[in-house]
């Protein structure tokens, strides 16, 4: 199935977490902030949150510097 993240068309796996697409990404122990279709995420909902075909997917990564 087909997501829009981060503008970019991109294919899971049917039934893929939110957090399994973090942890695909790599993202896993970067400070992050979800949104899937216009709704920002609670982490503690990431485990729950199925990705359906279709869903935009924002994700937001802070990163310190000077």
């Amino acid at each position: 199935m087909r997501i829009t993240l981060n503008g970019k068309e991109k294919e899971i796996a049917e039934g893929t977490s939110l957090t399994e697409l973090i942890d695909e990404l790599k993202l896993k122990d970067s400070p992050i902030v979800a949104e899937v279709c216009g709704k920002i995420i609670k982490p503690e909902d990431y485990s729950a949150l199925i990705l359906e075909d279709g869903n935009i997917v924002e994700l937001i990564r802070f990163v310190g510097g000077g």
